[in-house]
């Protein structure tokens, strides 16, 4: 659970600096003689933090919600005895949902008191180097801060609940079993619920094409589209298991036909839930990074194009600033979908301890394991790297169209505007080999587990 408390307390700290950093913008630009009458900064300020402070705890939501379905697997063989002694399976649940209210709370207790000092610092740092007014940051400290926190709890304890749906089909029977993931056959049969991904993902494609079309008129067709863009990934990340498979055994035609590379391979493949809500983390983290590059760098563009080409090296230098902002912003989130990967990886390592030693009882070598789960890593990764690269690129242009295409710009200086999507190259090499390095990070801890598993040990247990 230690990765859980760790999201929670991130999206948390993140909150409450997002909620803290808009009150003192507000007092700065209250502050300022030149802008005090207008409160539409201020609006725009307050919008954008709840919506960065809303994808981070969507993103939250959803890593926290498949670690704790990831543990539930791992516990099958303890709920099945439970059951098998008299206990509901509605009371495993429970308890499962109690054990995430804790763990949201503690998380968002310890992110609530950093994010608090972190503001508090920040802003006596921002009133020395500006030059501000003493006064500008002694609104900061709000009950408005508690917001976050209390959001943080809430979704944590839903996501756990929401984790937790496997415990209603655990059968008595299972309690001679170990942990138990879903095959690909049974994830297929999931109609409800692929049903359910398929009407999202449409309701979400349909939004998205009517706030691009919207756009054509008013720049307000972006309000669709971010509702679109919601929905439609939600239907990804609910139907992940029938959307990542197909991936996951393209990338793994890469690596090669070693017995390592192929046992790698065949175990993203077999069990699709566990390897899909691995990626699916990581894909969010992509897709958020580059959506916004993709869309800021398309939105300078235009920019430079109606200009005659060139901008002002001052409003250069803004726009620059603010995309910068905006990428460590959005990068929040994407670290907090790497604490799940990496989380994820550990638990499966341990859930296959049996596994891993009937492997090493078989005559494969310590090392040969260690480079089986850094391939597994690399495998899900570079998955989830392709598929965020398309989806983040998809969105970016989506949101950058549906805001600019009711705008006129040369050469014709009339609208509609068609907005080519641009594709920033400092930022894609970064967004690789960020992930590259997320592979080799997260199959440190696992790997090391895998090597001290004993064949005597795993396969007593």
């Amino acid at each position: 659970m230690g990765a859980s408390i760790l999201v929670a307390a991130l999206s948390s700290a993140f909150g409450v600096v997002l909620l803290a950093t808009t009150t003192f913008l507000g007092a700065v630009l209250r502050a300022d003689p030149y802008l005090a009458g207008s409160g539409t900064l201020e609006v725009v300020v307050l919008i954008l933090a709840v919506l960065l402070l809303g994808v981070a705890v969507y993103v939250a939501a959803i890593v926290t919600a498949n670690t704790f379905a990831t543990v539930v697997a791992g516990r099958t063989r303890r709920i099945a005895l439970l059951r098998l002694i008299g206990a509901s399976a509605r009371s495993q649940r429970a308890e499962i949902a109690r054990q995430g209210l804790g763990v949201g709370a503690l998380g968002a207790f310890a992110g609530l008191l950093v994010g608090t000092v972190l503001s508090l610092a920040g802003a006596a740092l921002a009133v020395d180097l500006l030059g501000l007014p003493g006064e500008v940051d002694d609104g900061i400290i709000q009950p408005a801060l508690v917001a976050p926190a209390v959001a943080v709890t809430l979704t944590t304890w839903a996501a756990a609940w929401a984790g937790s749906r496997r415990v209603l089909t655990v059968t008595p029977l299972q309690a001679l079993g170990g942990a138990v993931e879903a095959s690909h056959e049974a994830v297929a049969q999931r109609t409800g619920r692929n049903r359910t991904a398929l009407a999202l993902l449409l309701t979400g494609a349909a939004l998205l094409v009517l706030g691009i079309l919207a756009g054509l008129v008013s720049p307000l067709g972006v309000v669709l589209a971010f509702f679109g863009g919601i929905l439609s990934f939600t239907g990804l990340a609910l139907g992940a298991t029938l959307v990542m498979p197909p991936v996951l055994r393209l990338v793994g035609r890469a690596f090669g036909r070693s017995a390592t590379a192929r046992l790698a391979a065949e175990n993203a493949l077999r069990y699709p839930e566990r390897s899909s809500r691995m990626a699916i983390g990581v894909v969010m983290g992509v897709t958020l990074v580059v959506m916004f590059a993709v869309a800021l760098e398309s939105v300078k563009t235009m920019i430079r194009i109606s200009g005659g080409g060139t901008l002002e090296p001052e409003f250069e230098a803004l726009i620059d600033t603010f995309s910068a902002v905006m990428m460590v912003l959005v990068g929040v989130s994407a670290v907090i979908a790497a604490v799940g990967l990496v989380n994820l990886l550990t638990i499966g390592v341990v859930q296959r301890r049996r596994e891993l030693g009937l492997l090493r009882a078989l005559g494969v070598s310590s090392g040969q394991v260690r480079g089986m789960v850094l391939r597994e890593a690399a495998h899900i990764t570079v998955a989830a790297l392709a598929t965020g690269l398309v989806l983040g690129i998809l969105y970016g242009w989506a949101g950058a169209q549906s805001l600019l295409g009711s705008i006129a710009m040369p050469p014709a200086w009339s609208s509609p505007t068609f907005v080519w999507p641009s594709i920033p190259l400092v930022p894609m090499l970064v967004v690789v080999g960020a992930t590259a390095l997320l592979t080799i990070v997260a199959a440190v801890v696992p790997t090391r587990l895998a090597t001290r598993v004993t064949p005597v040990q795993a396969l007593a247990e």
